[in-house]
């Protein structure tokens, strides 16, 4: 399961709102300092062999391959200094300075 905190569901359900997208669709790809590299972007609608999944009221589309990476993920919103999303992963052995990137 892929969770949201408060603060993260109350920020997208607001960029969703005045949008044509449905979901948020968190992601990995090969790259940065540790391995693999975070990704969040907006979905329209699932794709074929998505999984769909929601937490505090949002829905998420997320593929096979990077569900198994994401598995147990918490994504935050932080509001301060560095704004922005952060993706709580239990599963990264390692993660680089910026939190943008891990390896298992």
């Amino acid at each position: 399961m892929i969770t949201l905190t408060e603060s993260a569901a109350k920020k997208i359900a607001g960029l969703i709102s005045n949008s044509d997208n449905i979901a948020i669709r968190p992601g990995v790809r090969g790259g940065g300092c540790s391995g693999f590299s975070y990704t969040l972007e907006f979905s329209k609608s699932a794709a074929d062999g998505d999984k769909i999944l929601e937490s505090q009221g949002v829905k998420i589309h997320i593929d096979k391959k990077s569900y198994l990476y994401l598995m147990g993920v918490e994504i935050d919103y932080i509001d301060g200094l560095q704004t922005g999303f952060k993706f709580n992963n239990p599963n990264a052995k390692r993660t680089c300075g910026c939190g943008e990137s891990f390896s298992t």
